[in-house]
C-alpha cells in the first residue's frame, strides 16, 4: 500500500494471496501440528509467560462469577440443589468451552502460528477468495468484522470491571471503603493506561510469577473451605446441571447468563496463540488455570452450603479476616494484569485492521526492540482510556457491569465457531460426519450463553453492542470507500504500459538522483509521477514505482519480502509484500533493496507522493452519510510519511481534488 488512495495495504484494500506461499514463521512454543513433543525445559518458561498474559481475564473470574449467579440482576436461591447445579453448570462450562473447544479444537485454525477472530477471518478468506462465491465471502466476511468489532466492547468493560471487582473487596472488610470504591478504581485504571506508552516488557516479567501465586492462593482458599463439605464434588455429574434447568425453568436459563462469566476469556487465549504457541497455553491450563479455578469455585459453593448469605462476594468471603487485605492487594494486582491483556489485544487487533485495510492509518510505536508483538497506539490508549472511566461513573459497580458483560463475547464466541467450522471442512478436509456433531455442540453452547446474555440488552447489554455497531460500520465503510476511491482512480489513470509507448522516440528528459513513486497498483502509472511528468516534464536518471501489499498471513519471511523487476526506460517495479502483523517500512524496504544490488543513495532520493482531497460526490456510491464519515476518517488518517517512516525531507507530494 502506498499514499495513493488505490493502493492496496493499510487503509486500503489488499492484494492478499498475490504473493507465493510463504513458510510459517517461528514464533515461541509454535511448531506444525503433528510434530514430536517439545521439551518441558522449554514449555515451562512459555507456559509461565502465557500464565501472566492469557490467563489473566479467565483467572479473575471467580470475583464475581459465582457471585452474580446468587446476588446478580437475575440471582437465585442458594439452596443445595441450586449450589449443586451452578457448579456443574460452571465444571461442564470449563470443560466443553475452555479445554475441548478452544484448547482442542480452535486453537488448531492458526494462520502460520497467530490466532485471534480477524487471523481466522483471513484463513477463511484465503479459501473462500478462491472457490467461494461472492455471496457466501460476503457472509463470512460481515460474521468475521462484527466479531472483531464487538470485541473493542470487550476491551472497554473487561478492565472496569475486573477493576472494580477487586476494589470491592475493601467494602467486605468494612463499609467505610464503599464511597471510596469507585475513585480508587479510577485512579488505578488511569495509571494503568498512562503507563502503557513505557511498554509491557518489563511489567511483564512479573506477570507470570505473580499469577502463579494468584491461582495457588485462589486455589489453597477453595481447598481449604472444600475440605470440609465433600460433598459439592457431586456437582462434576450433569444430572445436577439438567436438574438445575428442569426445576428452575426460566429463571435458571437466565442464570447461565452468569455462568458464562467463568469463560468469558476463551478468546483470549486463541487470540494469544501468537505470543507463545498452542502447547505452553494448553499445558498452562491443564496443569494449574483448570484446577485452580475449579477448587476455586468449589470452594465458593461449599462456602454456600454452609453459609447462604455469603452470596453477597463469596469470594472474599473465603479469606479469613487476617488475610483479607493482602488478597484483596493480590486481586487488585490480577485484575490489572487482566485489563493489560485486553488492552494489549485492543492494540494488537487495530494493527490487524489497519493491515487488512479496515481502518485508517494510525500511530502505532514499538515499545521494544525485541519483541514485535510489543506495540502502542496512542489514539487507540485514549479512546479506550475514556470509555472505561466513563463505563466506570456510569454503572459504579461490578455486579451492574456484569450486566453488560458477556454479550459481545458470546456473540464472537458464536462467531469463531462458525469460521473455525469452515476451515476444519475446506482446509482440514474433515468429515461432515464428525464435524457437524461437534460444531453443533459448540453452537448450541454458544447460543444458549448468547440467549441468556441477550436479556441483559436493556440493563447495560445494549453498551458493548452498541460499540460494536458503531465500529463495525466503521470498518466496512472505511473499506468500501476505499474500493470506490480507488475505483475512481483508476478510471482516470492511465496503464504504465500506455505511457511508456506515448513517449516513442520523445523520451522525457532525465535528471540525476533517484525518484521513488509508491503504487497501490503496479500496472497502473502513478498519478504522482504523471503529475511530475505534466508540470515538471522530467524522469529521475533511476526511477522507482514502490508497491506495498498486505498478505491474508501474519508475517512474510525477510528473505521473500520484497522483489525488483526491471522495466523499459530503466526504471525498476518495486514490490513489497508484509504480513497483516507486520509493520511496512521504508527504511526497511530501502535495506533489502540495497542488499538485492540496487544501488542509490537516500539523500539523492526523493519521494513522490500523491495526496488527494476528497469531495462528496452529487451521486455517491453508498449513502451520504457514509461518505462523509470517510472522508473525515482520511482526513484524519495518520500521514503516509509518517507512517512508512519515510524521510520528511525527502518527500514531494503532489495533490489533485477527487470526487467521491
Amino acid at each position: 500500500m502506498s499514499s495513493d488512495p488505490s493502493s492496496h495495504g493499510p487503509g486500503s484494500p489488499t492484494s492478499a494471496g498475490s504473493a507465493a506461499p510463504v513458510s510459517p514463521p517461528s514464533s515461541p512454543g509454535h511448531r506444525a501440528h503433528g510434530a514430536g513433543p517439545e521439551p518441558l525445559a522449554r514449555l515451562a518458561p512459555l507456559a509461565l509467560g502465557a500464565l501472566g498474559i492469557v490467563y489473566g481475564d479467565i483467572g479473575t473470574s471467580p470475583l464475581y462469577a459465582l457471585r452474580d449467579c446468587f446476588s446478580g440482576e437475575h440471582g437465585i436461591t442458594p439452596t443445595p440443589a441450586n449450589v449443586l447445579g451452578v457448579l456443574s453448570l460452571v465444571f461442564w462450562s470449563l470443560i466443553i468451552v475452555i479445554s475441548v473447544k478452544y484448547l482442542g479444537f480452535v486453537m488448531r485454525a492458526d494462520n502460520r502460528g497467530e490466532g485471534g477472530i480477524l487471523a481466522l477471518l483471513a484463513l477463511v478468506v484465503q479459501r473462500g477468495g478462491r472457490e467461494g462465491s461472492g455471496a457466501r465471502r460476503m457472509v463470512l466476511l460481515t460474521l468475521g468484522l462484527f466479531g472483531a468489532a464487538l470485541l473493542y466492547g470487550d476491551g472497554v468493560i473487561t478492565p472496569a470491571v475486573s477493576v472494580l471487582s477487586a476494589v470491592e473487596g475493601l467494602s467486605v472488610a468494612t463499609p467505610l471503603f464503599t464511597p471510596y470504591v469507585v475513585p480508587i478504581a479510577l485512579v488505578i485504571l488511569l495509571a494503568l493506561f498512562l503507563v502503557q506508552r513505557k511498554g509491557t516488557g518489563g511489567i511483564g516479567r512479573v506477570f507470570g510469577p505473580l499469577m502463579v501465586v494468584w491461582f495457588t492462593i485462589i486455589a489453597v482458599l477453595g481447598l481449604h473451605e472444600m475440605s470440609g463439605n465433600l460433598s459439592v464434588l457431586q456437582a462434576v455429574l450433569p444430572t445436577h446441571a439438567v436438574r438445575f434447568f428442569v426445576h428452575n425453568g426460566w429463571h435458571g436459563f437466565l442464570v447461565l447468563g452468569a455462568v458464562f462469566l467463568v469463560v468469558t476469556g476463551g478468546e483470549a487465549l486463541y487470540a494469544d496463540m501468537g505470543h507463545f504457541g498452542y502447547r505452553p497455553i494448553r499445558l498452562a491450563w491443564f496443569a494449574l488455570v483448570l484446577p485452580a479455578l475449579l477448587l476455586n469455585y468449589f470452594g465458593q459453593g461449599a462456602l454456600l452450603l454452609r453459609d447462604p448469605s455469603a452470596a453477597t462476594n463469596p469470594f472474599f468471603h473465603l479469606a479469613p479476616d487476617w488475610a483479607l487485605y493482602p488478597l484483596v492487594a493480590l486481586a487488585t494486582a490480577a485484575t490489572v494484569i487482566a485489563s493489560q491483556a485486553l488492552i494489549s489485544g485492543v492494540f494488537s487487533l487495530t494493527r490487524q485492521a489497519i493491515q487488512l485495510g479496515y481502518w485508517p492509518r494510525l500511530e502505532v510505536v514499538h515499545t521494544s526492540a525485541e519483541e514485535q508483538g510489543q506495540i502502542y497506539l496512542p489514539g487507540v490508549n485514549i479512546a479506550l482510556l475514556l470509555g472505561v472511566m466513563l463505563v466506570v461513573l456510569g454503572f459504579r459497580s461490578s455486579t451492574a457491569l456484569t450486566a453488560a458483560y458477556g454479550i459481545a463475547v458470546t456473540a464472537t464466541m458464536a462467531v469463531t465457531t462458525c469460521l473455525a467450522y469452515v476451515v476444519a471442512r475446506e482446509r482440514w478436509g474433515m468429515r461432515r460426519s464428525v464435524l457437524v456433531p461437534l460444531a453443533s455442540v459448540f453452537l448450541a453452547v454458544d447460543l444458549a450463553f448468547f440467549g441468556a446474555n441477550f436479556i441483559k440488552v436493556a440493563h447495560g447489554g445494549w453498551l458493548p453492542l452498541t460499540m460494536g455497531v458503531i465500529l463495525f460500520t466503521l470498518m466496512t465503510t472505511w473499506k468500501r470507500g476505499r474500493e470506490l476511491l480507488g475505483q475512481k482512480l483508476r478510471a482516470s489513470s492511465l496503464g504504465l504500459r500506455d505511457l511508456l509507448e506515448s513517449f516513442g522516440d520523445n523520451a522525457p528528459h532525465r535528471v540525476p538522483g533517484t525518484a521513488i513513486f509508491m503504487t497501490g497498483n503496479p500496472e497502473i502509472a502513478p498519478s504522482a509521477m504523471l503529475h511530475n511528468l505534466k508540470h515538471n516534464k522530467v524522469l529521475h536518471e533511476q526511477t522507482l514505482l514502490l508497491t506495498i501489499s498486505t498478505e491474508d498471513v501474519p508475517h512474510v519471511p525477510s528473505a521473500e519480502r520484497v522483489t525488483v523487476e526491471n522495466l523499459p526506460m530503466g526504471m525498476r517495479r518495486i514490490t513489497a509484500r508484509y504480513g497483516f502483523m507486520d509493520d511496512p517500512s521504508i527504511p526497511d524496504i530501502l535495506k533489502r533493496c540495497r542488499e538485492a544490488g540496487l544501488p542509490f543513495n537516500v539523500m539523492s532520493t526523493s519521494f513522490f507522493l500523491g495526496r488527494e482531497t476528497l469531495i462528496v460526490s452529487r451521486n455517491p456510491g453508498m449513502a451520504r452519510w457514509r461518505e462523509a464519515v470517510f472522508v473525515w476518517m482520511s482526513r484524519n488518517a495518520r500521514s503516509a510519511t509518517a507512517f512508512f517512516r519515510i524521510p520528511p525531507n525527502r518527500v514531494v507530494e503532489l495533490g489533485a481534488q477527487v470526487e467521491l
